[in-house]
């Protein structure tokens, strides 16, 4: 009897630590994917924050610690999104060569005509380890369906992926679903033009969460929510917004009390449940939207910025919030807001939330950092030396914060409460750089108008590896 007691505790015990092993392994693979994965705009959770790493890269240059470069045809804004080993990029390509987009915040770049006669949109697939095509397709071609400013491209909206298939929204054209593997069409969606404020044209990405793609359209008539089923591209509901122009992309909010769909919006930031039924909203942005929504220490970070308006504010918004949360006159926190500026956010890039403090990146290259959980400022207006016109929101790794210019620079600062500038890496300076990076295994993915770069810390850093073809 003491035997078979004996034999059933070790047998038991047994059980119970392969099981630990096992989930342990899980847990181990799990935290691997996550870091070799950049699936859609500005990575996990849209924070624009990698897993510290050795391997990814302090300091580059035009030759130094790049590890491929990839030429890139055609013109478009979107960020590379990375998974599986591949890399995978949306781009425009006009039958006439667009107008050249000029670097900086600048006025009269409207134009009332379309850009081109004939655009083909294509995707294409790199190969992560050594930039090489794997495949690339059109998804669609034809005259664009209107105008935009001459700086966008009719290629702004960054894709997203499972890891299965890509999901590409090209603006004003439809979304369009691909095998990740292979580049073949599954599915697509096409949706009517809708004018835009000024004739900027769309820039706002999808999202993808729990086998439904989320897009927003938000134009000066018809502004809609929509949700798609992943697998089929069939829409499952549609929303009216009482909103106008805007080009945030949406963000999936996941906390203790539920999950929410937040929608920032130039008249409102509105919440909905994944029902599309109105859970809150906020009023009281500037007169543009465009930064992205993320969370993080338990709190929702919304920003709205437009450089010529005296109100900019940074709002951190609590969980579990319903019905009207806008701010009474002179109040900068509530039940629902834990605090706010008015006068804080940036226009074109995202905020970012790393470790403790929130960092704000200007268009003119000034950042600030304060408190990400109680607002606190711990520094204002620091100036990147000699930075000039950003757009790209900042991201972070290995306790630094990076921010890139128009101008192919990125400042490296150290990431605390004090500012200091670490380096200062020149890309290409002929080339214009305006979308955020991607960052997974190691590998930090930078795209310029003509190129996109991979980077890493190399054994020989001055020596590059040829172009990709």
């Amino acid at each position: 009897m003491m035997f078979c007691w004996l034999t059933d505790r070790f047998l038991r015990w047994t059980r119970c630590l392969t099981a630990i092993v096992v989930s342990a392994a899980l847990a181990q693979s799990l935290v691997a994917d996550a870091t070799d994965s950049w699936p859609c705009f500005r990575g996990p959770g849209c924070r624009g924050v990698a897993a510290d790493d050795p391997r990814l890269p302090t300091q580059w240059s035009e030759r130094k610690n790049v590890r491929w470069v990839a030429e890139l045809e055609g013109r478009g804004w979107s960020s590379p999104i990375v998974t599986g080993g591949r890399v995978y990029v949306t781009t425009a390509v006009a039958a006439t060569p667009l107008e050249d987009a000029r670097r900086g915040l600048f006025f009269g770049g409207d134009r009332t005509d379309p850009p081109a006669e004939h655009v083909r949109w294509l995707v294409t697939c790199l190969d992560a380890e050594t930039g090489l095509t794997r495949w690339e397709v059109q998804v669609a071609a034809g005259p664009p369906p209107g105008p935009i400013h001459v700086k966008n491209s009719l290629a702004s909206e960054t894709p997203v992926t499972d890891g299965r298939r890509v999901y590409a929204a090209i603006g004003n054209v439809g979304v369009f679903c691909l095998d990740a593997a292979t580049g073949e069409r599954v599915w697509e969606y096409r949706c009517l033009p809708r004018v835009v404020r000024s004739d900027w044209g769309p820039a706002a990405s999808p999202v993808l969460h729990a086998g439904r793609l989320y897009l927003i359209s938000d134009a000066e008539q018809n502004s809609t929510l929509v949700a798609l089923d992943a697998r089929s591209g069939a829409e499952v509901w549609r929303v009216a917004r009482d909103e106008k122009s805007n080009w945030s992309s949406p963000f999936v909010w996941e906390h203790q009390a539920g999950t929410e769909l937040v929608t920032p919006g130039t008249g409102k930031t509105r919440s909905y449940d994944l029902g599309g039924r109105l859970l809150w909203e906020l009023g009281g942005g500037s007169e543009i939207t465009i930064a992205t929504p993320y969370a993080a220490h338990g709190l929702l970070f919304v920003s709205s910025g437009f450089v010529l308006d005296r109100r900019r504010p940074i709002w951190a918004i609590r969980p579990g919030a319903r019905g009207d949360l806008t701010l009474a006159a002179d109040t900068t926190s509530s039940a629902a807001i834990a605090w706010s500026r008015d006068d804080s956010a940036p226009y074109n890039p995202s905020t970012l939330v790393y470790g403790d403090e929130l960092y704000v990146l200007s268009d003119r290259g000034l950042v600030a950092c304060y408190d990400a959980r109680t607002g606190t400022q711990h520094y204002r207006k620091a100036r990147l030396p000699g930075g000039r016109a950003f757009t790209a929101s900042p991201w972070a790794y290995n306790g630094l914060v990076f921010c890139a210019s128009e101008y192919g620079e990125t400042f490296v600062i150290r990431a605390g409460k004090t500012f200091e500038l670490v380096a200062h890496n020149l890309l290409a300076e002929d080339e214009m750089l305006m979308a955020s990076p991607a960052i997974a295994a190691g590998r930090l993915y930078l795209r310029t108008d003509r190129r996109l770069y991979c980077l890493e810390t190399l054994p020989h850093p001055d020596s590059r590896r040829p172009e990709a073809r």
